[in-house]
């Protein structure tokens, strides 16, 4: 995972630690007790509530280590200074040519949320927005063709 930083602003740290400290110390008791109940019933060879709760286990120790790992390479976003240019952390509004402007901010892959305009800089539009300046037209290529905004406004 070290390859490229987990780029992270300062809610979305808070919101992966609370998620951690949840998973720890409430869900992890809680499928214990879930495996523990199932092998009180007896064989676990044929029993799929004992298989259930293994396979509960095994995802909840995954996602614990995936946000161990994202907040070990976590990159803190700073505010872009003085919003001369779009960059990670930068609240963009853009126009499209037959379309009500739109605002995304700019985010690292582990707090994208594009349904709440929260977009990764990883994205085919987050990419082509890295960099513009306002008044820059800009031309992302998405699964659906090609986009071309305006950049009017950053923050």
């Amino acid at each position: 995972m070290a390859d490229k930083p987990i780029y992270l602003t300062s809610e979305g740290k808070k919101k992966l630690e609370e998620e951690l400290k949840y998973l720890i110390t409430v869900r992890r008791k809680e499928v214990a007790a879930a495996i523990q109940s199932a092998k009180e019933e007896g064989d676990i060879s044929e029993n799929s509530a004992y298989d259930e709760a293994k396979l509960a286990q095994a995802f909840l120790e995954g996602r614990i280590q995936t946000i161990e790992a994202q907040l070990r390479e976590a990159v803190i976003i700073e505010k872009n200074g003085n919003g001369d240019y779009v960059d990670v952390g930068s609240k963009v509004t853009v126009t499209e040519e037959g379309f009500d402007p739109e605002t995304y901010h700019i985010v690292g892959s582990a707090e994208a949320d594009p349904l709440n305009g929260r977009i990764s800089n990883e994205s085919p539009i987050g990419k082509a927005l890295l960099g513009a300046k306002v008044g820059q037209t800009v031309t992302a290529e998405t699964p659906n063709g090609e986009i071309t905004f305006k950049v009017v406004k950053i923050e």
